[in-house]
């Protein structure tokens, strides 16, 4: 007897053919095996005959064939399974792999912070060039603006008001707040906002005062009008600088997004700190605000906060289709017939664009295909929600920790603000800037500008979902397994993550990615100041416009980026009473670009991109 080591990945299957054969054999004993066969696989061969035996512990073939067979059984049970339900099986730990389509390179992130975000910080004080308001406020020269939409549409407006007067050289009357839209809340700016504060930390770049002053004992009387949407600082001194002259006092109306992304650095700044650390709300908002946070922290170490933004309203005006059937379309289709300018959609179309907001299933399933297991706390931000406790069953079975201000409030408590939608908004302002992440469901002002300020305060893991690459896989999710699915979903949603240069400097809307304001620093984990001097390298390349000291300084124009708008142009730009300079009239704007389209301005129409 000869004995012979065959080599398992060699012969495969003369070795499983062995084994078969072996026991088919008779019971005998196995001699002449030598004892060193307890590592490998063994093949004897007589000398004298054809006959092969494989040897191994009978004991440990049946154990080893019945597990086989149970593995197969539950593998191709849990592919019919679908991926809704698979996803309770998935384990997620602290840090996740993101495969990369252009490699085999492996990504390691963490599940609670921002890659490389040690290393950015905000930057927003003014350079040794820009001019103090004691420097170059004119008199008798007084800006007013009228705000529009909720509360964070009204910011962006406060925001660049301050820069607009900076613009004028003129002084800067405290915002007055629209009482009048679609959110029909009767809050002053001094209800939401800290007003002594802002004027106070604005003063060495703005002069603002409360109100007009009187002049000859008559208060003034500002003339009305407004500017074209994304003008630039040369609409600015060719318009509405002889008005203010003749004048005195201006008020532009309905001013939100009326001035343009591409302003030279220290205006960019000068935006920064209004909107960062100007605007503080009042002290019984951001009592009430740390409250709820402390009541989730109490919960959980970490938290998700999630703007769902799935209100009937939001829905009816996307225009898209949500499985609700004829129901569903009657329902929407009935708010809709509120803005006569919307043309019938094609909800197929828009899904596929990426310009429908996904589910409260679909928002969850992409969160627990990223690594969020279903113990983790979500507080979610979100008004009315279509179809009530039915449509958000679904995401409470993924995220059974949900949680909202009124679940973490008393009635007594949310008294003072559930009358007024703004300072109810602005509760949730204040939740979602401190949670751990943030998860935007549409591309309206909150997640703008909250997407904006967690860049600015260390790039805090803001995730906006790639609607039109996730819509493929939710169309497709009962035909993958969850692995692949998950994998698929974490490879799109690189570069929608909120880590640092997602975005190109200069692209985008300036509040959701003010990279003017963002320097990086040579030590990382650099947690200086939010406020920096301008040693720091910063992203803002390509021309700039400059009005430091001068009324009709040097223009440079340059092209307007209204790629990434998703805001719509307000065509009544100027209201004719009381507008008119001597042989002047205030045109739409010095903007000829073709792509600018201009509609019809009806009643509500911009305010649901708003909160």
């Amino acid at each position: 007897m000869v004995l012979q080591r065959i080599n398992r990945k060699q012969q495969p299957l003369l070795c499983f053919l062995s084994l078969i054969r072996y026991y088919s054999l008779s019971s005998k004993k196995n001699g002449g095996i030598s004892s060193a066969a307890t590592g490998g696989v063994f093949l004897l061969r007589r000398n004298n005959s054809h006959r092969y035996r494989y040897y191994r512990h009978r004991r440990l073939f049946l154990p080893l064939l019945f597990a086989l067979l149970v593995v197969t059984v539950l593998f191709f049970s849990f592919l019919s399974v679908p991926i809704s339900d698979r996803l309770h099986h998935h384990h997620a730990e602290g840090l996740i792999d993101v495969h990369k389509k252009s490699g085999a390179v492996s990504v390691r992130r963490d599940l609670w912070s921002t890659n490389s975000s040690g290393i950015y910080y905000g930057c927003s004080n003014a350079s040794r060039k820009f001019l103090s308001a004691d420097e170059k406020t004119q008199p008798h020269r007084y800006l007013l603006i009228s705000t529009s939409g909720g509360l964070n549409q009204q910011r962006t407006g406060i925001t660049d008001a301050v820069v607009a007067a900076y613009i004028l050289n003129a002084t800067l009357i405290v915002p007055i707040l629209d009482q009048k839209s679609y959110w029909k809340d009767a809050s002053d700016f001094g209800d939401i906002f800290d007003v002594d504060w802002f004027i106070s930390f604005l003063s060495k770049d703005v002069k603002i005062i409360k109100q007009l002053p009187m002049v000859g004992g008559k208060v003034l009387t500002p003339a009305r009008t407004r500017v074209p949407r994304k003008s630039n600082p040369k609409y600015y001194l060719k318009r509405i600088l002889p008005l203010l002259n003749k004048k005195h006092a201006v008020q532009l109306t309905k001013f939100d997004y009326r001035l343009s992304n591409n302003l030279n650095t220290d205006l960019q700044k000068l935006r920064c700190r209004a909107n960062y650390h100007a605007l503080r709300f009042t002290d019984p908002i951001v009592e009430m605000g740390r409250k709820l946070v402390e009541r989730m922290r109490m919960r959980s170490e970490h938290f998700i906060a999630l703007h769902l933004r799935f209100e009937p309203d939001m829905l009816a005006f996307s225009g898209c289709d949500y499985g609700g059937g004829e129901k569903e379309r009657k329902e929407l289709g009935a708010i809709r017939k509120r803005w006569k300018t919307l043309h019938k959609s094609n909800p197929d179309k828009q899904r596929r664009q990426g310009k429908c907001p996904l589910t409260p299933e679909e928002v969850g399933l992409m969160l627990r295909a990223l690594g969020y297991n279903s113990d983790v706390h979500i507080y979610v931000a979100s008004g009315e929600v279509y179809g009530g406790e039915e449509t958000l069953a679904s995401l409470r079975a993924l995220f059974p920790n949900f949680h909202s201000k009124d679940t973490l409030a008393s009635q007594e408590e949310l008294a003072p603000f559930a009358p007024f939608s703004a300072r109810m908004a602005a509760l949730d302002f204040i939740v979602c800037d401190e949670s751990d992440v943030f998860v935007t469901n549409n591309n309206g002002n909150m997640a703008r500008i909250l997407a904006g300020r967690r860049r600015y305060y260390g790039h805090k893991p803001t995730i906006r979902p790639n609607a039109k690459k996730l819509n493929h896989l939710f169309s497709n999710q009962n035909n993958m397994t969850w692995e692949g699915f998950a994998s698929e979903v974490r490879i799109h949603q690189v570069g929608f993550m909120g880590d640092p240069n997602e975005v190109k400097p200069g692209r985008g809307e300036f509040h959701e990615n003010p990279s003017s304001c963002i320097c990086q620093s040579s030590f990382p984990n650099n947690q200086g100041s939010d406020l920096q001097d301008e040693s720091a390298v910063t992203f803002q390349k390509g021309k700039e416009f400059s009005t430091i000291g001068s009324d009709t300084g040097e223009i440079n124009d340059y092209d307007q980026n209204f790629e990434d708008e998703q805001e719509l142009a307000d065509p009544e730009d100027v209201d004719t009473e009381n507008t008119t300079v001597p042989g002047k009239e205030l045109t739409r704007g010095i903007n000829n670009d073709p792509r600018i389209i201009l509609t019809s301005d009806q009643p509500e129409l911009d305010e649901f991109l708003s909160d």
